[in-house]
Order: C-alpha cells, then sequence, then structure tokens
C-alpha cells in the first residue's frame, strides 16, 4: 500500500470531476441536460479504452456476466448524472456539489434496505445529522417556491439536484452487489456506453447544434470524466477506500473557488454551514464504516486455524 499515492490519485480525480461539472455548467446555457450527458460519456470512452489497453485488458476488461445488471446501473447512473447537469444550470456550483453529498448519507439507508446490511444506531445518527445539513441547505430554496420565477426555478432545481442524489446512492448500492462478479473495468466501460445510448433518447427534448467553444467545452468535460475515473480506480489499488473516501469532499474547496473565481458565485453562510455539517457526517461514516471492516477481518482472522 502506498497511500500517499493514493490520496494524491484521489484528489486528482475530484479535481477532474468538479471541472467536468464547471464545463458542464457554462455550457449549460445551450445545451440541454441531455446532450450534456451524451457528450459526457461518448467522449470518456476512448478514454477508458486506452486505459484498458495499456493495463493489457483491452480483449477481456468488458466482458460481463450479468448484463441486465448493467444496464440498470447504467438507467439508474445516468438518471443521477443527468439531474445533477440539470441542477449546475439552476443553481451555484458549490450549492450542486453540497446537495450531491447527500448520496452517500442515503447510500447506507439503501444499503439497509436492499442488501440487508446490518446498520447501527452510530451510522443511523450521522445520517440524520447530515439529512439535518441538507435541510439547511434546501430551506432557502423550499421557502422560495412562492416567490419571483427566478426563485421557484431554482427551488425546482435543488429538488432535481436532490432527486439525482437518490438516483445515484441506488447506483451504488447495486454497484456493491455487481462488484462481486464483475470486474470494476466492465462496470466503467458499460455506464458509459448504456448512459451514451440512453442520452440519444433526450434528442426530441430539444438537442441543439452548440457553437464551437461549446462543443470545446463538452468534449473536454468528456475526457475529464473518462480520466477521474481511472484516476478514482486507481487511487484505491495503493490505499484503503476508508483512507482515501474522505478526500472526495475536497471537491467543496476546488467548487467554491471555481464558483467564486470563474462564475463569480458567493457562498451563504447558511449553504456552507449545511455543506459543513454534510461533510462531518460522511466523514463520520466513513471512519465508522472503517473501524466495523476492522472488527470484521479481526474476527475472521481469530477463526483462521494456525
Amino acid at each position: 500500500m502506498q497511500p500517499l499515492k493514493g490520496i494524491l490519485l484521489k484528489l486528482i480525480a475530484v479535481l477532474c470531476f468538479i471541472t467536468m461539472s464547471s464545463l458542464v455548467k457554462a455550457a449549460s446555457d445551450q445545451v440541454p441536460p441531455g446532450e450534456a450527458v451524451f457528450f459526457r460519456s461518448f467522449f470518456a470512452l476512448p478514454v477508458i479504452l486506452g486505459w484498458l489497453a495499456l493495463r493489457g485488458d483491452l480483449a477481456t476488461g468488458w466482458r460481463v456476466k450479468s448484463p441486465q445488471a448493467h444496464v440498470w446501473r447504467g438507467l439508474v447512473g445516468t438518471m443521477g448524472m443527468g439531474c445533477g447537469f440539470a441542477g449546475l444550470a439552476f443553481l451555484p456550483l458549490p450549492e450542486v456539489t453540497a446537495l450531491s453529498y447527500a448520496a452517500p448519507l442515503l447510500t447506507v439507508i439503501f444499503a439497509a434496505m436492499f442488501l440487508s446490511e446490518k446498520v447501527g444506531v452510530f451510522r443511523l445518527g450521522a445520517v440524520f445529522l447530515g439529512m439535518v445539513g441538507v435541510l439547511i441547505v434546501l430551506a432557502p430554496r423550499v421557502t422560495a417556491l412562492d416567490g419571483e420565477s427566478v426563485q421557484t426555478t431554482e427551488a425546482i432545481g435543488a429538488m432535481i439536484v436532490l432527486f439525482g442524489a437518490v438516483c445515484s446512492a441506488l447506483a451504488q448500492v447495486h454497484i456493491r452487489n455487481m462488484v462481486r462478479v464483475e470486474q470494476t473495468s466492465a462496470i466503467v466501460f458499460w455506464f458509459s456506453v448504456t448512459s451514451t445510448v440512453l442520452a440519444l433518447f433526450t434528442i426530441p427534448f430539444g438537442w441543439v447544434l452548440p457553437s464551437g467553444g461549446v462543443i470545446a467545452m463538452l468534449v473536454t468535460a468528456g475526457l475529464l470524466g473518462g480520466v477521474g475515473q481511472i484516476f478514482l480506480t486507481s487511487s484505491y489499488r495503493f490505499a484503503d477506500a476508508s483512507v482515501v473516501a474522505p478526500f472526495d469532499y475536497a471537491s467543496m474547496l476546488f467548487a467554491l473557488g471555481i464558483g467564486y473565481f470563474v462564475f463569480a458565485e458567493v457562498p451563504t453562510g447558511q449553504m456552507l454551514l449545511g455543506a459543513g455539517i454534510i461533510i462531518v457526517a460522511g466523514v463520520i461514516i466513513i471512519l465508522r464504516e472503517r473501524h466495523l471492516g476492522l472488527q470484521r477481518e479481526a474476527a475472521r482472522s481469530a477463526k483462521t486455524p494456525t
């Protein structure tokens, strides 16, 4: 294990993803979310295929055992991505980032519901704390539902992002099942393929021919999505998940910086408070899961005959 290398790779992945979101946001005034999903997914494919070729897995890395599982993962994951992209058109980048943090909290609940994972009072308390943070971020948007049209649009955008977090959490729970029998490379590859195809069904909802500059941004977003996925996957080769997972929240620092300097978005104190609470809750869950993982490993070692 090389934890520092794993952390560095994770930070690069996070930066790739937040830069990707920034490019999609910059293009959102010209391009609908479905079209952005297409560019993000289609142009990630060459990067993923190149990665498989470098690893020597091009012939086998895309093979699957359960095509239906990949279709379901693609459907739910694409909905989550599309909702996130849609929210970027209405809300500041840091706010979308903060609301997306609801996904790992919901994953704990969905894992208990659908995978029969045992969730103790400690983790449930952390989830409750995190959802309080989500409500703090959401509160100004919800109270604006009966306000001016711009405020109403922002409120709807917040609801869309939160629904996207629900979809992302469902996808993560499904992936937990898939990794038992499917290769990680196959999951990554077929998600890009599936989301590319699904995005084409949104053509009747208003695809446009964007300007050259916007096309360049969207192509770059797709390439960054592919690169980010590779760095994310590679980070877990050099460090335990419990070590690198908390660095997901570095995306808030990147989002605040990009939002302020690129989009002139000044975060409110309430948004920062809610985001901070969500991050604390997420880290608590990660640390608790690490502790439980160590306990399970110790129990297995104790049962192993010497």
